[in-house]
C-alpha cells in the first residue's frame, strides 16, 4: 500500500498538478495539507472518479487537511483532541483497512512564526496535543501513523543552511526538543530510517530561486507506530514535481507498507 503525504499549498491553485501527479503515480491513499478549501469548496469528485474516497476537514482561505482513499475509510475523526475552541482544521484521521487495520493521521502543523510570541506559544501547546494523542497511538498497538507537514527541521542536516533557519520557529530548539519527545515515544521517522544522513528535502521556498539552488529544507514527516514501522518496505520523496508547472512549494513524501 503506497501512502503520501503532500502539502497541496491550495487545491484550486494546485488542482492540475495533483491530478496529473495522482495519474501518474496511483498512490493508494494520499494525507493532504493545506487545501485552503471549506468542505463543500474541495472538489471531491474529480477524486471520486479517480477510484478515491474523500474526507476532508476544511477551513476557509487557511489550513485545512483530507484524506484520499482507494480503500474505504473507517471512523473518521475530525481536530485533533484536547482543546475544543481550537478552530483551526488541522488533524484528521481514520482507519483504512488492507491486510490488516490501519490507523491513518494527518496533519499540518502550526508554522509559529514569529518566534517567540502567540504563535509560537500555539505551536508548542499543539505539539503538547500531539504528544498526548501519539502516545494512546502507542498504547493502541495497533498500526498506526502520523504523515504531514510537521513545519519541524528536525537537526540541522535537515536544512540547506540551517545557519538560516536559527531562530526560525521551525527549527528552534524548544520545537526540535517537542518533536523529539513525540518521536522517542517509539515512533520509527520512516525517512530517515530509509535515507539517513544531509542534502534530503521536502520543501523549496517560492523566493530567491531556492528550487534551482536546491536550497530545501525537511518538513514533511512519517512517524510510524511499532507496528507499523515493521510493515515498511520502502520510502521516497517526489522531489521532480516542485520543477513541474505551477508546483506546490512542498512535494510528495511517501512510503510504502505491507499492508
Amino acid at each position: 500500500m503506497k501512502i503520501v503525504t503532500f502539502n497541496i499549498n491550495g487545491i484550486k491553485a494546485r488542482i492540475q498538478a495533483l491530478t496529473d501527479w495522482i495519474d501518474r503515480t496511483q498512490p493508494d491513499v494520499v494525507l493532504l495539507q493545506e487545501i485552503k478549501s471549506v468542505d463543500e469548496g474541495f472538489p471531491s469528485e474529480l477524486f471520486e472518479d479517480r477510484g478515491y474516497n474523500v474526507e476532508t476537514h476544511g477551513q476557509k482561505g487557511f489550513n485545512g487537511v483530507a484524506i484520499l482513499s482507494k480503500l474505504p475509510l473507517e471512523d473518521v475523526r475530525r481536530g485533533l483532541p484536547g482543546d475544543d475552541s481550537d478552530e483551526q482544521a488541522r488533524w484528521i484521521e481514520a482507519t483504512v483497512v488492507g491486510k490488516q487495520p490501519l490507523r491513518l493521521c494527518g496533519l499540518y502543523l502550526p508554522n509559529g512564526n514569529p518566534a517567540p510570541g502567540p504563535k509560537f506559544d500555539y505551536k508548542l501547546a499543539w505539539m503538547e496535543r500531539l504528544h498526548a494523542r501519539a502516545a494512546d497511538l502507542m498504547a493502541d498497538e495497533m498500526p498506526a501513523l502520523m504523515g504531514g507537514d510537521y513545519n519541524i527541521i528536525p537537526q540541522a542536516e535537515d536544512a540547506a543552511r540551517p545557519e538560516v533557519w536559527q531562530d526560525d520557529a521551525l527549527h528552534r530548539p524548544e520545537s526540535r526538543a517537542a518533536f523529539r519527545r513525540i518521536v522517542n515515544l517509539g515512533f520509527t521517522e520512516a525517512i530517515r530510517a530509509r535515507k539517513p544522513g544531509p542534502g534530503v528535502y521536502t520543501f523549496w521556498d517560492y523566493q530567491a530561486g531556492a528550487w534551482n539552488r536546491n536550497d530545501g529544507i525537511r518538513i514533511d514527516h512519517f512517524l510510524l507506530t511499532p507496528q507499523c514501522a515493521d510493515l515498511l518496505v520502502d520510502c521516497g520523496i517526489d522531489s521532480d514535481e516542485r520543477g513541474r508547472d505551477k508546483p506546490s512549494d512542498h512535494v510528495p513524501v511517501w512510503i510504502d507498507l505491507d499492508l
